[in-house]
Protein backbone atom coordinates (compact mmCIF):
# COMPACT_ATOMS: atom_id res chain seq x y z
CA UNK A 1 0.00 0.00 0.00
CA UNK A 2 0.94 3.53 -0.86
CA UNK A 3 1.30 7.05 1.69
CA UNK A 4 -2.06 8.15 0.35
CA UNK A 5 -3.61 4.38 0.82
CA UNK A 6 -2.78 4.21 4.16
CA UNK A 7 -4.21 7.31 4.88
CA UNK A 8 -7.26 6.90 3.29
CA UNK A 9 -7.60 3.11 4.99
CA UNK A 10 -7.39 4.25 8.25
CA UNK A 11 -9.83 7.32 7.99
CA UNK A 12 -12.30 4.61 6.39
CA UNK A 13 -11.66 2.01 8.67
CA UNK A 14 -11.74 4.49 11.89
CA UNK A 15 -10.27 1.87 14.62
CA UNK A 16 -6.53 1.16 15.12
CA UNK A 17 -6.08 -1.99 17.79
CA UNK A 18 -3.34 -0.15 20.37
CA UNK A 19 -1.43 -3.66 21.05
CA UNK A 20 0.10 -4.25 24.35
CA UNK A 21 1.21 -7.40 25.52
CA UNK A 22 3.69 -8.94 28.33
CA UNK A 23 5.44 -11.28 25.39
CA UNK A 24 5.65 -11.94 21.57
CA UNK A 25 2.80 -14.90 22.02
CA UNK A 26 0.35 -13.12 23.82
CA UNK A 27 0.89 -9.89 21.54
CA UNK A 28 0.26 -12.14 17.79
CA UNK A 29 -2.66 -13.96 19.52
CA UNK A 30 -3.73 -10.49 20.17
CA UNK A 31 -3.35 -9.19 16.93
CA UNK A 32 -5.01 -12.40 15.42
CA UNK A 33 -8.02 -11.78 17.94
CA UNK A 34 -8.78 -7.97 16.82
CA UNK A 35 -8.61 -9.25 13.10
CA UNK A 36 -11.12 -11.58 13.44
CA UNK A 37 -13.16 -9.44 14.94
CA UNK A 38 -12.72 -6.65 12.32
CA UNK A 39 -10.54 -5.04 12.76
CA UNK A 40 -7.77 -4.32 10.15
CA UNK A 41 -5.29 -1.48 11.50
CA UNK A 42 -3.02 -2.94 14.09
CA UNK A 43 -0.98 -1.14 16.22
CA UNK A 44 2.22 -2.89 17.42
CA UNK A 45 3.57 -1.25 20.22
CA UNK A 46 7.26 -1.28 20.74
CA UNK A 47 7.24 -1.61 24.57
CA UNK A 48 6.21 -5.20 23.47
CA UNK A 49 8.89 -7.59 23.78
CA UNK A 50 10.24 -8.42 20.28
CA UNK A 51 8.05 -5.87 18.53
CA UNK A 52 10.03 -5.30 15.64
CA UNK A 53 10.61 -9.13 14.78
CA UNK A 54 6.55 -9.51 15.46
CA UNK A 55 5.74 -6.88 12.91
CA UNK A 56 8.05 -8.61 10.27
CA UNK A 57 6.23 -11.85 11.06
CA UNK A 58 2.62 -10.67 11.08
CA UNK A 59 3.78 -8.54 7.48
CA UNK A 60 4.38 -11.58 5.88
CA UNK A 61 1.44 -13.61 7.13
CA UNK A 62 -1.66 -11.17 7.35
CA UNK A 63 -3.51 -10.55 4.53
CA UNK A 64 -3.49 -7.65 2.24
CA UNK A 65 -6.67 -5.63 4.34
CA UNK A 66 -4.55 -6.13 7.75
CA UNK A 67 -2.15 -2.99 8.20
CA UNK A 68 0.40 -3.64 10.45
CA UNK A 69 2.40 0.03 11.72
CA UNK A 70 4.51 0.15 15.13
CA UNK A 71 3.43 2.17 17.69
CA UNK A 72 5.38 3.79 21.23
CA UNK A 73 8.04 4.96 18.80
CA UNK A 74 10.64 7.33 20.91
CA UNK A 75 13.09 7.87 18.27
CA UNK A 76 14.24 7.97 14.71
CA UNK A 77 16.44 4.53 14.98
CA UNK A 78 13.35 3.11 16.32
CA UNK A 79 11.29 4.19 13.63
CA UNK A 80 13.60 3.15 10.21
CA UNK A 81 14.02 -0.19 12.12
CA UNK A 82 10.17 -0.54 12.70
CA UNK A 83 9.79 0.85 8.59
CA UNK A 84 12.47 -1.67 7.39
CA UNK A 85 10.55 -4.82 9.38
CA UNK A 86 7.10 -3.97 6.80
CA UNK A 87 5.45 -1.25 9.44
CA UNK A 88 3.09 0.90 7.26
CA UNK A 89 2.75 3.45 9.40
CA UNK A 90 4.43 4.71 13.01
CA UNK A 91 2.81 6.43 15.52
CA UNK A 92 4.56 8.42 18.73
CA UNK A 93 3.17 9.91 21.83
CA UNK A 94 4.77 13.00 21.29
CA UNK A 95 6.51 14.75 18.50
CA UNK A 96 10.36 13.98 17.40
CA UNK A 97 11.31 15.81 14.66
CA UNK A 98 13.90 13.38 13.93
CA UNK A 99 11.25 10.51 13.76
CA UNK A 100 9.73 12.56 11.08
CA UNK A 101 12.16 13.01 8.75
CA UNK A 102 12.82 9.69 8.92
CA UNK A 103 8.95 8.52 7.99
CA UNK A 104 9.01 11.22 5.80
CA UNK A 105 12.08 9.78 3.85
CA UNK A 106 10.07 6.24 3.67
CA UNK A 107 7.61 7.72 2.65
CA UNK A 108 4.94 5.65 5.62
CA UNK A 109 2.46 7.66 7.33
CA UNK A 110 3.28 9.42 10.62
CA UNK A 111 1.09 10.15 13.60
CA UNK A 112 2.92 12.25 16.23
CA UNK A 113 1.22 12.42 19.33
CA UNK A 114 -0.16 15.90 21.35
CA UNK A 115 -2.20 17.69 24.11
CA UNK A 116 -2.19 21.10 23.23
CA UNK A 117 -2.62 23.42 20.63
CA UNK A 118 0.81 24.18 20.39
CA UNK A 119 1.83 20.78 20.22
CA UNK A 120 -1.03 20.24 16.82
CA UNK A 121 0.60 22.75 15.59
CA UNK A 122 4.08 21.67 15.76
CA UNK A 123 2.61 18.32 14.44
CA UNK A 124 0.79 20.50 11.28
CA UNK A 125 4.59 22.18 10.88
CA UNK A 126 6.18 19.06 10.85
CA UNK A 127 4.76 17.21 8.52
CA UNK A 128 2.38 14.35 10.91
CA UNK A 129 -0.21 12.75 8.22
CA UNK A 130 -2.81 12.31 11.16
CA UNK A 131 -2.33 13.97 15.13
CA UNK A 132 -2.67 11.65 17.88
CA UNK A 133 -4.15 13.35 20.70
CA UNK A 134 -2.72 11.75 23.77
CA UNK A 135 -3.80 11.34 26.17
CA UNK A 136 -7.45 11.08 24.98
CA UNK A 137 -8.59 10.02 28.84
CA UNK A 138 -7.39 14.11 30.20
CA UNK A 139 -10.27 15.42 27.95
CA UNK A 140 -13.42 14.50 29.43
CA UNK A 141 -14.96 15.81 26.91
CA UNK A 142 -14.64 14.79 22.78
CA UNK A 143 -15.62 18.43 21.73
CA UNK A 144 -12.27 19.13 22.26
CA UNK A 145 -11.79 18.24 19.02
CA UNK A 146 -14.45 21.12 17.70
CA UNK A 147 -12.04 23.76 19.59
CA UNK A 148 -9.08 22.66 17.88
CA UNK A 149 -10.57 22.34 14.30
CA UNK A 150 -10.89 26.06 15.41
CA UNK A 151 -7.54 27.13 14.55
CA UNK A 152 -6.85 24.03 12.85
CA UNK A 153 -9.41 22.43 10.32
CA UNK A 154 -6.57 20.71 8.63
CA UNK A 155 -5.72 18.97 11.32
CA UNK A 156 -6.70 14.70 11.59
CA UNK A 157 -6.94 13.85 14.93
CA UNK A 158 -6.79 10.31 16.28
CA UNK A 159 -7.55 10.22 19.90
CA UNK A 160 -5.92 7.71 21.98
CA UNK A 161 -6.33 6.77 25.73
CA UNK A 162 -9.60 5.53 27.25
CA UNK A 163 -11.23 5.29 23.93
CA UNK A 164 -14.00 3.02 24.72
CA UNK A 165 -17.23 1.32 23.52
CA UNK A 166 -18.83 4.08 25.49
CA UNK A 167 -17.47 7.31 23.58
CA UNK A 168 -16.00 6.34 20.91
CA UNK A 169 -18.73 7.44 18.55
CA UNK A 170 -19.03 10.74 20.57
CA UNK A 171 -15.60 10.77 19.48
CA UNK A 172 -15.90 10.43 15.87
CA UNK A 173 -19.42 12.67 15.74
CA UNK A 174 -16.84 15.43 17.44
CA UNK A 175 -14.57 15.24 14.48
CA UNK A 176 -12.02 12.54 14.81
CA UNK A 177 -11.07 10.56 11.83
CA UNK A 178 -10.21 7.58 13.54
CA UNK A 179 -9.23 6.66 17.32
CA UNK A 180 -7.06 4.60 19.03
CA UNK A 181 -7.88 1.93 21.55
CA UNK A 182 -5.86 -0.76 23.17
CA UNK A 183 -7.09 -1.26 27.09
CA UNK A 184 -11.28 -1.35 26.70
CA UNK A 185 -10.72 -3.23 23.33
CA UNK A 186 -7.46 -5.96 24.36
CA UNK A 187 -8.93 -6.21 28.27
CA UNK A 188 -9.45 -10.00 27.48
CA UNK A 189 -6.23 -11.22 26.76
CA UNK A 190 -5.29 -10.48 30.31
CA UNK A 191 -6.59 -13.90 31.38
CA UNK A 192 -6.03 -15.55 27.91
CA UNK A 193 -9.87 -14.73 26.84
CA UNK A 194 -8.99 -14.25 23.48
CA UNK A 195 -12.49 -15.03 22.01
CA UNK A 196 -13.47 -12.35 24.39
CA UNK A 197 -11.20 -9.71 22.19
CA UNK A 198 -12.66 -11.05 19.23
CA UNK A 199 -16.37 -9.83 20.56
CA UNK A 200 -15.16 -6.57 21.93
CA UNK A 201 -13.43 -5.57 18.72
CA UNK A 202 -16.86 -6.63 16.60
CA UNK A 203 -18.80 -4.27 19.23
CA UNK A 204 -16.29 -1.58 18.34
CA UNK A 205 -16.85 -2.39 14.64
CA UNK A 206 -20.82 -1.83 14.96
CA UNK A 207 -20.65 1.22 17.46
CA UNK A 208 -18.95 3.00 14.16
CA UNK A 209 -21.13 2.04 11.83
Amino acid sequence: MEYEEIISKIKQEKIVAVIRANDADEALKIAQAVSKGGIHLLEMTMTVPGALDIIKELSKVVPKNIVVGAGTVLDAITARMAILNGAKFIVAPSLDLEVMKICNLYRVPSIAGAATPNEVLHCLEAGSAIIKLFPGNAFPNPKIIKSIHGPFPQANIMPTGGVSLENVKAWLDAGAVCVGTGGSLTAGAKTGNFEAVTKEAEKFIAAVK
